[in-house]
Formats: C-alpha cells, sequence, structure tokens
C-alpha cells in the first residue's frame, strides 16, 4: 500500500519505519520540509518526503501523527477541508489529554475523532495507536510474546480492514471496538491510563485479568 503520514514526530517515525520495512511506500510530510527529509532518509528506500497535499494524493491510507492541538491545522494545510482524503482512511492516534493527569481536553461528550472527521469531510476515520508509546513499534518482541492489542473504532469496513493491516505490519493484533459512536469511551481508556501512569501506579494492574 501506499501510506502517507502527516507529522514528523517519533511516533511517525516509528509506525513509517515498521511500515517501509513490511515492503510498503511511505510518503512523510509536516511542518518542516527540512525535518520530513530527515525522517524519510532515517525510514530508507520505499519512504520519500513530499509536502502535505501531496502525501495524501493517492495514499491507500494516511497517518495524523500530530499532537491533538495541531491535528486541525495539519488537516487544513493538507487540503482536508476540499475533500482531498475523501474515501481516504485517515488514521487518528491523537490524546487530547492534560499531561500527567490524564483529563481529556475536548468538550463533554465529544471525541477528538469526531473533530478530525469534522476537519476532514469524507475521510473514513479509525482510531488506532493512541495507547502505546512509539517505543513499542520499534522494539524486537520476545520469544513466546505475544502481539499487543491495538483497539481501534470506525465507521467504514474497509478502511477498518485497510488499518487492521497497518497494525500486524508492526507486530500487534488490531480489535475493533464498535464505530465512531463509541470513540470517546476509547479515547477515555486513554486518559485512564495516563493517568495511573504518571500517579505511579501500573495500569496493567487495574485491568481484570479473564480466565
Amino acid at each position: 500500500m501506499r501510506i502517507g503520514i502527516l507529522g514528523t514526530g517519533t511516533l511517525a517515525t516509528a509506525l513509517g519505519e515498521g511500515w517501509a520495512g513490511a515492503g510498503h511506500e511511505v510518503v512523510i510530510g509536516g511542518r518542516s520540509a527540512a525535518k520530513a527529509e530527515e525522517a524519510a532518509d532515517r525510514l530508507g528506500r520505499t519512504a520519500r518526503a513530499a509536502a502535505p497535499r501531496d502525501v495524501v494524493a493517492g495514499a491507500d491510507a494516511v497517518l495524523l501523527a500530530v499532537s491533538w492541538d495541531g491535528a486541525e491545522e495539519m488537516l487544513r494545510t493538507a487540503g482536508a477541508g476540499d475533500g482531498s482524503l475523501r474515501g481516504t482512511a485517515l488514521v487518528d492516534p491523537t490524546n487530547a489529554v492534560r499531561h500527567g493527569v490524564g483529563v481529556l481536553l475536548t468538550e463533554p461528550g465529544e471525541a477528538m475523532a469526531h473533530r478530525i472527521a469534522r476537519a476532514a469531510p469524507g475521510a473514513h476515520v479509525v482510531k488506532a495507536f493512541h495507547l502505546f508509546p512509539a517505543a513499542q513499534w520499534t522494539r524486537a518482541r520476545g520469544v513466546g510474546e505475544p502481539p499487543v492489542t491495538v483497539p481501534m473504532c470506525g465507521d467504514d469496513p474497509e478502511a477498518l480492514r485497510v488499518v487492521g493491516e497497518l497494525v500486524r505490519a508492526v507486530g500487534g493484533s488490531p480489535a475493533v471496538l464498535g464505530p465512531l459512536d463509541r470513540v470517546r469511551q476509547l479515547e477515555e481508556v486513554a486518559g485512564f491510563t495516563i493517568g495511573l501512569a504518571f500517579a505511579g501506579v501500573d495500569p496493567n494492574s487495574a485491568i481484570p485479568r479473564l480466565g
């Protein structure tokens, strides 16, 4: 597939490295053309840098790997308001949470994924990759270690299938929680996890083991 990545930070390069290594074509861009060139060089021969509008043109999927408060601006730069992402799987890994606390900063009942969907009319938004740090996708899995589960929400079955393939390409196991109507619940889980972690509690210890 051809994967567009909007953003040049640690998550962008970690996932880009995995996808490029799996044989996908990766096109990466952001606010800085120089940083995009540096990122593309790190990702290897199947990756190249481009301006945001060219990143999304012809992509099978696009990862919006920027901070939550810069997401809508990046989408405007990529021409999303003009329909440049119409029909495209748009992966949203953003966490709109207060640093160190985990409280969601979106309005009550609102999800960041809904804001992204409004900023990119016609795009098939899939919430995914928002629970694990970037380092998860670059470390080698131990012998016998099961893949981590990547919960996802989205309305379009084909977009969910495409993003599920991208999850598997970096060693994860996709799990669809439901449509975007449930995405606020998924974003709250990120706040819950971040809040416990900054309080010095292992979030894994707060999740019941079944069976």
